[in-house]
């Protein structure tokens, strides 16, 4: 490889300075010597400001946004990067040399992605496919700037829009590469762990906009199965 890619790291946060500083650790302990860090803080006034101000070697603004999506979607407009990974505020690398390990050599694709970490498992990723759910973490795939940028987050959708984008670059036939490691550790307590059926249903309408009929009648059945036993539990 003549050269290292830059990857920019996005962390999303707000009132959350604990998680934060956890994962400001984690990605500056990459040694990987390519890396744009940016933070996107949604107006916190729990010091997060401060803990920033004090930080070295990042970019961040500090300011309301619409939503976890809004902020992402600043994300990627404020990249400098050709690949970026989203790590929310609580998200780790999962070792120190994650980056370096990724981009070795040069890979002809446009998403690259590994395992994640939850808990004390690895779940694995999946082959790529045209799914009824993510099968892969965002916090554990490297996207393409151009890629991000053509098909931005759907900020209509409050809790899948991660899901419809990454499904949207398939079905535009991109490049997807699966590599055999984690990439991240889960923070277990986001709003997607929080409210699961919410998640399902806005999964449910994701493809109901944007699959074809034959698709829908192999993804609906398991999707809204799992979303009734979910509402059932409570969950």
């Amino acid at each position: 490889m003549s050269r290292l890619p830059l990857v920019t790291v996005v962390t999303i946060c707000r009132n959350n300075k604990l998680q934060l500083k956890k994962t400001i650790t984690s990605v500056k302990s990459q040694d990987y010597q390519a890396i744009d860090y940016l933070i996107i803080d949604g107006a916190s006034t729990d010091g997060t400001k401060e803990l920033l101000s004090a930080t070295t070697g990042i970019r961040w603004i500090s300011e309301p946004d619409d939503g976890i999506y809004n902020a992402m979607n600043k994300g990627i407009r404020m990249t400098k990067g050709e690949w970026v990974i989203f790590m929310n505020a609580g998200d780790t690398f999962a070792s120190h040399d994650v980056i370096s390990k990724v981009f070795r050599k040069d890979h002809y694709a446009d998403v690259i992605y590994g395992d994640v970490i939850k808990g004390k498992t690895i779940k694995r990723a999946e082959p790529p496919h045209n799914s009824h759910r993510m099968y892969f973490c965002h916090q554990s795939a490297f996207v393409s700037t151009i890629c991000l940028k053509e098909f931005p987050f759907d900020e209509n959708h409050k809790m899948s829009a991660d899901f419809k984008q990454m499904k949207q670059l398939y079905l535009a036939k991109k490049k997807f590469l699966r590599l055999d490691f984690p990439i991240a550790v889960f923070d277990t307590t986001g709003v997607s762990n929080a409210h699961r059926s919410k998640g399902l249903y806005d999964n449910i309408l994701v493809v109901c906009e944007i699959d074809n009929w034959k698709e829908k009648l192999k993804l609906l059945p398991r999707l809204l199965f799992t979303y009734w036993m979910c509402k059932l539990r409570g969950a």
